[in-house]
């Protein structure tokens, strides 16, 4: 399901529930033929299975949107690590000062492109690992800068964020990778699916036709589909938003804050 398009998605889903439905359907028509069949039995199955999916409904969209919320929280919490520590390396002496300015820019320019693809492909991946090597490099400069001068404080707070840093930015790719559980989302589609079924065969069965079926399982694709777009970042319709991120990226082109 993460891996999908949006339009194949939404087809699987319609289709699984879909058929579902027209099963039950078919098979309601073919009870109602059949005199002295006792519909209140089924009635009584399908409010009770209605009612689990309900709950499941409820707590597979939970997660989603708890894995989303911390999926924005990581970017912001990126940005605003990013552009304490190019504020700090200003602070820093020559020639450590300009070589971690520099990659600082670099680093940004890719944590902005890393934002902007899907996660999980071949691009994710090089990105990924780009932004790996930037962090050796700034590592690098910055361990010059402290066995310059080890008594100073600048490097020592310049270290202590660029960890911080390179925290923020595990924690945001290990985002990407927190996702809803498959065997919810296997109990979520085959509940719902089932459920919607065994109401289409008892509303058959008391003879209401069809409409009020088919708007169920538009309600619960439409349900479902939503649940599974808030878990798949830079795939589906609803993204992660990088504003903060890019933002951190434009403010390292104006002039710096400290000039040696």
């Amino acid at each position: 399901m993460f891996e999908l398009s949006n339009p194949v998605l939404l087809l699987i889903l319609c289709v699984i529930v879909g058929s579902t439905i027209a099963t039950g359907i078919v098979v309601g028509k073919r009870l109602r033929a059949r005199t002295g069949f006792n519909a209140d039995s089924v009635g009584v199955a399908q409010g009770a299975l209605l009612g689990l999916v309900g709950l499941l409904l409820a707590f597979g969209l939970s997660m989603a949107v708890s894995r989303y919320e911390n999926r924005r929280v990581a970017v912001v919490a990126e940005a605003n690590a990013i552009g304490t520590t190019y504020l700090r390396a200003q602070l820093l002496a020559e020639p450590e000062r300009s070589a971690s300015l520099d990659l600082l820019r670099e680093y940004g320019d890719a944590a902005v492109a890393l934002a902007s693809v899907v996660p999980d492909t071949d691009v994710y991946d090089a990105d990924v690992s780009a932004i790996r090597l930037l962090q050796d490099e700034l590592w690098a400069v910055a361990g010059d800068a402290v066995g310059a001068a080890p008594q100073d404080t600048a490097p020592r707070l310049y270290i202590e964020t660029l960890n911080e840093m390179i925290d923020a930015h595990g924690n945001r790719v290990a985002s990407l990778s927190n996702r809803v559980p498959s065997t919810v989302v296997l109990v979520q589609v085959l509940g719902s699916a089932i459920a919607l079924g065994v109401l289409a065969l008892y509303l058959e069965l008391i003879g209401r036709g069809v409409t009020t079926s088919l708007l169920a399982g538009a309600f619960v694709v439409l349900i479902l589909y939503v649940s599974f777009d808030l878990d798949r970042p830079r795939r589906g319709f609803i993204t992660v938003p990088n504003t903060a991120l890019v933002s951190a990226r434009a403010a390292m082109d104006a002039p710096p804050a400290v000039v040696p």
